[in-house]
């Protein structure tokens, strides 16, 4: 006796019931754990621009190079007690002129930082740094 040839055929259809069942779990919890990633302090962020400015001859342009030295308006500052003595001198002015520090990009942030902390010990009010703008391209 032979089959009928209903039967012999092969059922080669995908059944996707599985796949999207799996699919919507994952899409659940997708959205329930992305407002709990997102979840920050509220704070209202500055909106400030970049814009350059035109250095003042009044103004104080102190260099430090990647191994340390100190310039002053391109000459060499023996220590950070010089530094601050000399700092004294122009923290007594009316207007106090900015210091503008320009530092090296490979100095590590100690040298930058005891600038400012002579500045401080001087009381110089405004600091500032000098930066050059990122490549266009």
């Amino acid at each position: 006796m032979t089959l009928p040839a209903e039967e012999d055929e092969v059922v080669s259809a995908i059944n996707t019931t599985p796949l999207v069942d799996v699919m919507l779990v994952l899409l659940i919890i997708f959205l329930i754990t992305i407002p709990v990633v997102t979840n920050t302090v509220a704070v209202e962020l500055p909106k400030e621009t970049n814009q350059p400015r035109v250095t003042a001859p009044e103004n104080i342009n102190i260099a430090v190079t990647r191994d340390g030295k100190v310039f002053w308006n391109e000459s060499a500052v023996a220590d950070s007690e010089a530094l601050v003595e000399r700092l004294k001198g122009i923290a007594v002015q009316q207007p106090q002129p900015e210091v503008q520090i320009r530092g090296d990009g490979a100095a590590p942030y100690e040298f930058v930082g005891r600038v400012i902390f002579a500045c401080q010990r001087a009381g110089i009010l405004k600091v500032g740094f000098i930066t050059e703008p990122p490549p266009r391209g």
